[in-house]
C-alpha cells in the first residue's frame, strides 16, 4: 500500500486502485482492503468462482453478512456502521472505475 498527499493506493489480488481519502480515514480504509483482498483471494482458492467480478460480489455478500450478524447481535456501533459504509462506498467506485475500458 503506497500512502500519496491524493490518497492510497491498495492492492486487490495483484490491482492496483488508487482511493481518495481523507488523512484519518486512511487507515481504515488500508485495513479494509486487506481484508477484501484476503476474502477475495479464499474465494479464488476455493475454486467454487471463477472471474474478478464473481469473486467480488462473493467476498462482498460474505462480508456483508458478517457485518449484518455483527450488528444483529449489537457489536457494531453507529459510528463504525458510518464508516464502513464510507469504506463500501470507495470500494465500489474504485471496481466500478476498475471496470471502465482504459484509454
Amino acid at each position: 500500500m503506497k500512502d500519496t498527499n491524493e490518497g492510497v493506493t491498495v492492492n486487490i489480488l495483484g490491482k492496483d486502485f488508487m482511493v481518495a481519502c481523507p488523512e484519518s480515514e486512511r487507515g481504515a480504509l488500508i485495513a479494509a482492503a486487506d481484508y477484501l483482498d484476503k476474502k477475495m483471494r479464499e474465494i479464488h482458492a476455493s475454486g467454487k468462482v471463477i472471474g474478478t467480478e464473481r469473486a467480488a460480489i462473493m467476498a462482498a455478500l460474505n462480508i456483508t453478512n458478517e457485518l449484518l450478524e455483527l450488528r444483529g447481535r449489537g457489536g457494531l456501533s453507529v459510528d463504525a456502521s458510518q464508516k464502513l459504509k464510507f469504506l463500501q462506498n470507495k470500494i465500489d467506485a474504485a471496481l466500478r472505475w476498475d471496470a471502465q475500458p482504459q484509454q
